[in-house]
């Protein structure tokens, strides 16, 4: 039983994470037709619909009362839904093609950024090998942004503005995974749907607002058509399937084990981006394998640290850090 638990937990999360991966070079394909914010919003607006029937049916009527959680709420939906989609792909579609492939190792970056934000945020200062650690998936990173040539990055504001918003992004997912701590009684389910529902509020308003200033341009229903496949696969694979498969595979594998699956959003980034006719660089596959090593190597350092229970020590509190993007996920 404890075999076919980790075996549909590994397939769940492998799942997840091929979604995820899967999600910037569909949407780059999606970028060339529709802006970056109205296509945040369509995807979500739809996402959301899909989270409130499922929570409907699960938990019933009474699930949807905020009561006074509402404005600390609205706060942590509006960081990931709004903050986060609007930066990571408003950067990804500045960026071009190779947005693609610094997308998605900022995605696979998030556990060595929550070590850096939780030191700052509640002053939990990580062990020396973590700091290692992050500085080598650093190093990776920014290895895949210059292509080795670090003066042209401090050259170009329109590269640096791109990433900065992709930083912002991710800061804003990291908040909403601190305030998914708030709500220990709530199911993740309920946390994510009337999040997702404020949130995808904030960003719908926002739009608005820009469309009425003439600053964007509403999509007509021919593009969203054009753009129908990718929009299809993005509401349901990376919003809907991706979220609850990681869900209920990290309950099976617990996040020490899940968190390694991260490794496969970048490959497949690579994997689609190829079929699409991206040509690889060696700095994109050497920078990838500095962020990916980082990552397992304080994994398995995390592991060493660990009790025979699978709880961490306290001396290891900063290494377990890794593990907030697995409970992220799961929020």
């Amino acid at each position: 039983m404890k075999r076919d638990r980790i075996v549909i937990g590994g397939l769940l999360c492998l799942l997840a994470s091929m979604s995820w991966g899967a999600m910037f070079p569909v949407a780059h394909s999606a970028l060339k037709h529709v802006d970056a914010l109205y296509f945040s919003l369509i995807r979500y607006s739809a996402v959301t619909v899909i989270l409130i029937g499922l929570l409907w049916w699960k938990e019933g009527r009474e699930a949807f009362r905020l009561g006074k959680e509402g404005k600390r709420l609205w706060f942590f939906g509006t960081m990931a839904f709004t903050v986060y989609n609007f930066g990571i792909f408003l950067g990804q579609d500045m960026l071009g093609t190779s947005g693609i492939i610094i997308a998605s190792i900022m995605e696979a970056l998030m556990p060595m950024l929550t070590v850096v934000f939780m030191w700052l945020y509640k002053n939990v200062r990580p062990s020396r090998f973590t700091l290692v650690t992050v500085s080598v998936a650093f190093t990776g990173v920014i290895l895949i942004i210059t292509h080795g040539d670090l003066h042209s990055l401090l050259l170009s504001f329109h590269q640096m503005l791109a990433i900065g918003l992709m930083l912002i992004a991710v800061l804003g997912w990291l908040l909403y995974t601190v305030g998914g701590e708030s709500y220990p009684r709530w199911s993740a389910l309920r946390y994510s749907t009337l999040s997702c529902l404020l949130g995808t509020g904030t960003s719908a308003v926002i739009v608005a607002v820009l469309t009425w200033l003439g600053i964007l341009k509403a999509p007509s229903m021919e593009t969203i058509m054009l753009i129908g496949p990718e929009m299809g696969f993005m509401i349901l694979f990376p919003g809907v399937i991706a979220l609850l498969s990681w869900n209920l595979g990290v309950k099976h594998l617990t996040p020490m084990n899940g968190i390694l699956f991260i490794n496969f959003i970048p490959v497949t980034t690579f994997v689609v981006s190829a079929a699409q006719g991206y040509q690889m660089t060696p700095y994109d596959l050497s920078g990838t394998l500095l962020v990916m090593g980082a990552l397992v190597a304080n994994n398995l350092y995390q592991r060493r640290l660990s009790r025979p229970d699978g709880t961490l020590r306290p001396e290891s509190v900063g290494a377990g850090l890794t593990s907030a993007k697995a409970e992220a996920s799961a929020s």
